[in-house]
């Protein structure tokens, strides 16, 4: 009687191990379960992180795949950008908010970095057209520049009168494009300002640009004013007067003091006659014309792309 009752009990106690065991079991499975979804969900919410396959290209011109995960964030920006204004053309009228002349814009990029950077330049004119992306490896620590005329060629000749707008500047950390980086791989240690950008403006009102002149100085005296309008206390007195000479060109020196007193005096064609002056002396001398050219030159800063 003894022995049953006690092999009752030990049955009794392996079924309570084995019922104990398989709930162990089942919770530990429910909270892997668990875990693994949580972890799942917390990967597929976060917006930044993006899985993405990149080519690894090698200076033996063979190229393998690698698969990583990159946090596409302010941390890792994708590269930098530099956007420039610029004023290419002549304006004629008055419409403003330009004053008419003539203006022109060079954009210059000096690379100050130990190895060659890729840019990728592109145009945008105010309400007009937009080019494609130009290329450009600039070597280190060398300098290139953008001009008006760039622009127009950028944009197929574009020929309008006057053009303004924008350029843009992408220098990507990671690009295929920098064979002399040998494998492009991701740049954890990139620089935020590889360029000096710097963008010179020039206007212009006059016609022609500021050059030199040839200038005769002419003393004189006048003799005698048969009109009345000249003050007599200019009679009999030395005077000069500055007025431009062109080169190998005959002229009557009289006759080019007279149109300058028929103006100053309102002298009629018929008044000059009765108006007789002496040269004294003439002096050759060289001026420059007035100069309405204004210039200006502003640094670019850069800003991080996403």
């Amino acid at each position: 009687m003894g022995s049953n009752s006690f092999v009752k009990n030990w049955q009794k106690f392996c079924i309570v191990l084995i019922v104990a065991g398989i709930t162990s079991i089942v919770a530990i499975s429910f909270l892997l379960q668990d875990h693994n979804l949580a972890l799942a969900q917390s990967s597929s919410s976060g917006s930044s992180a993006n899985k993405i396959t990149k080519t690894i290209a090698a200076n033996n011109s063979t190229s393998m795949s690698l698969s990583n995960t990159i946090q596409l964030n302010s941390t890792n920006p994708s590269g930098v950008m530099y956007t420039a204004k610029f004023e290419c053309g002549s304006i004629f009228a008055g419409e403003g908010p330009l004053r008419p002349g003539h203006y022109d814009t060079d954009v210059s990029m000096f690379n100050k970095e130990r190895i060659e950077s890729t840019v990728f330049w592109n145009v945008i004119v105010n309400n007009g057209p937009s080019s494609n992306a130009m290329l450009v490896n600039l070597s280190p620590e060398n300098a290139t520049s953008i001009t008006c005329q760039d622009i127009r060629k950028s944009l197929d000749d574009y020929n309008d009168n006057f053009l303004e707008g924008f350029i843009i500047m992408n220098v990507p950390f990671d690009s295929v494009l920098q064979s002399s980086k040998g494998v492009t791989v991701s740049n954890t240690n990139y620089d935020t300002n590889p360029l000096v950008v710097q963008v010179f403006y020039t206007a212009n009102a006059l016609d022609t640009l500021p050059h030199e002149v040839v200038v005769d100085k002419i003393a004189f005296y006048i003799i005698q004013d048969g009109t009345g309008k000249i003050p007599q206390n200019m009679m009999r007195q030395t005077l000069d007067i500055s007025i431009p000479s062109a080169l190998n060109e005959l002229s009557n020196t009289g006759d080019r003091v007279k149109e300058v007193l028929a103006k100053q005096y309102n002298l009629t064609s018929d008044d000059l006659p009765k108006v007789v002056v002496r040269i004294q002396s003439i002096n050759v001398g060289v001026g420059t014309l007035i100069d309405d050219h204004a210039i200006s030159l502003s640094t670019v800063s850069p800003q991080l792309t996403p």
